[in-house]
Order: structure tokens, then C-alpha cells, then sequence
């Protein structure tokens, strides 16, 4: 089984309707959803395999809504009550692009998850947004440690470089290399501004994740898919006829990537075969949420 870890919030999703005219009105259509990196994920990969999602919500209305709503998607859902619910303003150009003013309240609160909350998980991903904040970044940390004692894999994914650079470039690249994750997601700045792949080529730092696969997302460009000891190899993005929000499509790319993972698709690792396949479901994931407000997806 899947698990992820981390924040459970409510997107405030704001699509603006041209330039923001600075003191005065500015036509714009709001649309509220659930949202959080680790949520998104667990409910993009509820639809193609079983899911857990651990985090901590506030012992309040919205908190218990957002909850019910991501077990709507079939996801077992395990989270801790304190403080408040989190939200997060997603402001979204008309070219697509988010500008994200967060504020994640009781998600930043996770203490250290008991241990029936990691039985029968055969892999951990969490996005480092997770490792910004405390008791929930020790709890992210001894959570993976955890999983992989126990045999399972784990994989992280750099979430932000505004993230990144809150919480040190240095201290976030040392903290990968202790956990020796699996796989790393990370899109193509984020990428670039730890190091690890510049301008399609490993970067500076890539050595330092000696044992870790590094995917690197591009937007309508290949990702690129660098195994350790081999070259990297790019994996085309099929086209998409509209891309009006790109909010949640990592999260979406991550769950498709990662549900085809454990699907033993990815037997041939070595090889690169079966991340091919991967990457693949990850784009046709992704793709299914870039028309629509937030991390939602049009109906079928």
C-alpha cells in the first residue's frame, strides 16, 4: 500500500481574470477545494491502487469535511485533530501559473504517527513541505525511517523552491542524503536549484543522492529520469489540448508515477523499462487535472 504524509488543506483557488489591478477591484472567479500536496497525491492514487494518507487536521468543521472528502475518494485516511484547519490562497494567471499564499495551521502539528498507521504501507512519499515545521517535520523524518527499516521504499518530492529556500538548500540536500530515498521528484527548478540536474545534465550535487532515482518534471517538455549509474534519459509529454490551472498536476503526476511503481511496473529499474512506464502514467495522470479550478478533475 501507499502512503503519504503531509498536509490536508483547503485551496482557496482564485482563477484571475487578466493583471491584478493593484488597489481596486480585479475580475476574478473563486472556487474553494481540498487541497495539500500529500492529499492530492493519496487521492489521484486512491483511483489506481490502495492509499493511506497521514496527517493532522484542526478538531473543526472544516477539518472534518476535508477528512470525509478525501475518504470519498477511497483513501484510508488517518489523521490527528489540533489547532486549526490550514488553508492555502492559489492564485492562478491566465497562462496557468499559481502564486500560493499558504498558511497550513494544523498541518504543521503531526507528532509522531503510531505505529498502526504504517502497518501493511510498502512505500512512504512525502513532499518536503512536510519537513517545514515542527513536531510534523520529525515526525515526517521518523516515519521514512521507519518504512524503510521495515523493508519498504520511500521517495520525497522538493515541493517548492520558494519551500527550498526557506528551509535551506544545504540543510534540505543533507537531509536527503541521510534518508537515501528511492526516488526524488522535483520539477525543472527546483531541480536545478539543489543541483541535481542543470541545463538536462547532472548537476554539482547529484552525487551526493547516490542511491536515489532523481525525476525531473518540465512542464510540456520530457521529464527526465536520472537512475544512479546510468545516463539520463527523457520521457516525452503528450500534448494537452487546454491548461488553464496547474495546480495539484505534480501531485497528479507523482500519484500516477508512483501507483505504477508499485504496480510492479517498474520491476526493470535497473534498466530504466519499467520508469519509462511510470513516467508515462504519470503524464496521462497529470494531464486529467490541468482544465479544471485546484487539484480536481473534470468529470468522466
Amino acid at each position: 500500500m501507499l502512503g503519504v504524509l503531509g498536509d490536508l488543506v483547503e485551496d482557496i483557488v482564485v482563477w484571475v481574470d487578466g493583471p491584478l489591478r493593484h488597489g481596486t477591484d480585479s475580475d476574478a472567479r473563486v472556487f474553494r477545494r481540498r487541497g495539500g500536496s500529500a492529499a492530492n497525491v493519496a487521492a489521484f492514487a486512491a483511483g489506481q491502487g490502495p492509499a493511506r494518507f497521514l496527517g493532522c487536521v484542526g478538531d473543526d468543521p472544516a477539518g472534518h469535511a476535508l477528512a470525509a472528502e478525501l475518504a470519498g475518494h477511497g483513501v484510508d485516511v488517518r489523521v490527528a485533530h489540533a489547532g486549526r484547519t490550514g488553508s492555502i490562497v492559489v492564485l492562478i494567471d491566465e497562462a496557468g501559473e499559481r502564486t500560493m499564499l499558504p498558511d497550513r495551521g494544523a498541518a504543521t502539528l503531526l507528532a509522531p504517527v503510531p505505529d498502526g498507521w504504517l502497518d501493511g504501507l510498502t512505500h512512504l512519499h512525502v513532499p518536503a513541505y512536510s519537513f517545514d515545521g515542527e513536531p510534523v517535520g520529525t515526525a515526517a523524518v521518523d516515519a521514512l525511517r521507519r518504512v524503510r527499516a521495515a523493508g519498504g521504499t520511500t521517495s520525497l518530492d522538493a515541493s517548492s523552491t520558494g519551500m527550498l529556500e526557506r528551509f535551506g538548500r544545504e540543510r534540505f540536500l543533507a537531509l536527503a542524503t541521510e534518508l537515501a530515498p528511492t526516488l526524488l521528484f522535483a520539477n525543472r527548478d527546483e531541480s536545478a536549484f539543489l543541483g541535481l540536474l542543470v541545463d538536462g545534465r547532472p548537476g554539482p550535487e547529484r552525487a551526493r543522492l547516490a542511491a536515489t532515482t532523481v525525476v525531473t518534471k518540465s512542464g510540456a517538455e520530457a521529464t527526465t529520469i536520472d537512475v544512479p549509474g546510468e545516463a539520463p534519459f527523457g520521457v516525452p509529454v503528450p500534448p494537452v489540448r487546454e491548461v488553464r490551472d496547474l495546480t495539484g498536476a505534480g501531485d497528479a503526476f507523482a500519484a500516477g508515477f508512483l501507483a505504477a511503481f508499485l504496480d510492479g511496473l517498474s520491476a526493470g529499474l535497473p534498466d530504466g523499462g519499467g520508469l519509462r512506464e511510470a513516467a508515462a502514467r504519470g503524464h496521462r495522470c497529470a494531464a486529467r487535472v490541468l482544465a479544471s479550478p485546484g487539484a480536481s478533475c473534470p468529470p468522466d
